[in-house]
């Protein structure tokens, strides 16, 4: 037993006269390992200060591009098509021809009538010269009343005949005026859809072409019906038709800007939304019937509104948050309430104060307390491009 304690003991005492030789031999490598780690080098991210400015405030909604008008040139009498005389897609005016249809039958009729009324004319004045005759033989005692009387009625009759050949003429006047296909309206011609030749009529289904104006035009869309008092009560307020604006479907390109026509006189009770319309000119003709466009309607202007760049704003299981960039070069997370994000600039209703740094890019490297640098000028605009590059590449 005593033998056992001796032994363990020798080796305790090897063991810690081993350690102060190891020590001494090798205390640059004693010291490493014992040395606290470096801090970590800060983090570089762009950064951009909370602004204030006004702001206008719109209500987003999706809609369809419709025409203004839109007529179908049908025929309202049956001829053949003599000529065509538009190209399809061509810009045409109100009364610009479109097309001829043969007017030979219906300048014959008129001349029919003409030659009617010339005769029914000639027959009045000998019928009106008897009259007066037997007027004055009657008075004489030399006519009997009977005769004068059936010559009063045949001068009557002619002159009903009289008119009746003018109004047969009247009505082939305007039939042979139909022979004249004309355009309705100011518009772009669509697909012809009858050649020259063929035989029109009032019955042919697809009409020669459709007419559809362009400028103005109008765009109806929809939005939930909880905006419709903030609607109804700016519209109070301005006196006047609200603006809207269109871009297309990426919500990137401005479009056009016109004015509130309509809210509809009901709520759509299957989605829950109210339909209103915007007529908007359309010079460029940037705006197509059946488009389909983002419409922002205007119902507000926010004064000394605090704005970030978009990219600041961040989706957490929480809610909306933000990187904010202390003194001490530290960032710590702040939620964020947004009250909407446009052309890539978000408003802030709550959650940042004027003037304080917000990271703008480099988000994904960051914890609250990491600290940051801040890069400028091309260095932030190459992080900030390699950063977009990223996002895009899974």
């Amino acid at each position: 037993m005593k033998k056992k304690v001796v032994i363990a003991a020798s080796v305790i005492a090897l063991a810690i006269g081993g350690g102060g030789l190891f020590h001494s031999t090798y205390p640059n490598l004693f010291q490493k390992a014992v040395a606290a780690p470096a801090p970590p080098a800060p983090v570089p991210v762009v950064a951009a200060a909370v602004a204030q400015k006004d702001l206008p405030i719109y209500l987003n909604g999706v809609g369809t591009v419709i025409a203004y008008n839109t007529d179908v040139v049908r025929a309202q009498i049956q001829g053949q098509i003599t000529s065509i005389n538009f190209t399809e897609g061509q810009q045409v005016h109100a009364g610009d021809l479109l097309a001829q249809i043969d007017p030979r039958p219906y300048q014959a009729l008129i001349e029919q009538y003409e030659g009617n009324l010339e005769r029914d004319q000639a027959q009045l004045t000998n019928a009106e010269a008897n009259l007066k005759r037997y007027t004055q033989l009657g008075s004489n005692g030399w006519a009997t009343p009977q005769l004068v009387e059936t010559q009063t009625a045949q001068v009557g009759q002619l002159r009903a005949a009289i008119k009746t050949d003018q109004a047969l003429i009247d009505a082939a006047k305007v039939e042979l005026s139909y022979t004249r296909l004309t355009s309705p309206i100011d518009g772009v011609a669509g697909i012809r859809q009858i050649d020259v030749g063929n035989i029109i009529s009032p019955s042919t289904t697809n009409g020669l072409v459709v007419v559809t104006q362009l400028d103005p035009i109008s765009l109806i869309f929809t939005l939930p019906e909880t905006m419709l008092p903030q609607i109804q009560l700016q519209q109070q307020r301005s006196k006047a038709p609200l603006p809207v604006l269109a871009y297309d479907q990426a919500n990137t390109t401005a479009l056009g800007q016109g004015q509130l026509a309509l809210v509809n006189n009901e709520i759509l009770q299957t989605t829950g939304s109210i339909q209103l319309k915007a007529n908007f000119p359309n010079k460029s003709h940037l705006l197509w019937p059946g488009q389909l466009v983002s419409a922002r309607l205007l119902v507000d202007t926010r004064h000394n509104g605090s704005t970030v760049p978009a990219s600041v704003v961040q989706q957490g299981p929480n809610g909306a948050y933000a990187y904010v960039i202390n003194a001490d070069s530290t960032v710590s997370v702040r939620p964020v309430k947004v009250a909407q994000i446009s052309d890539g600039e978000a408003l802030i209703d709550s959650g940042l104060q004027a003037n304080e740094e917000v990271v703008v890019d480099g988000q994904y490297k960051l914890q609250p307390g990491t600290r940051v640098t801040i890069l400028k000028g091309k260095a932030a605009q190459e992080a900030s491009a390699q950063q977009a590059q990223q996002a895009v590449i899974p």
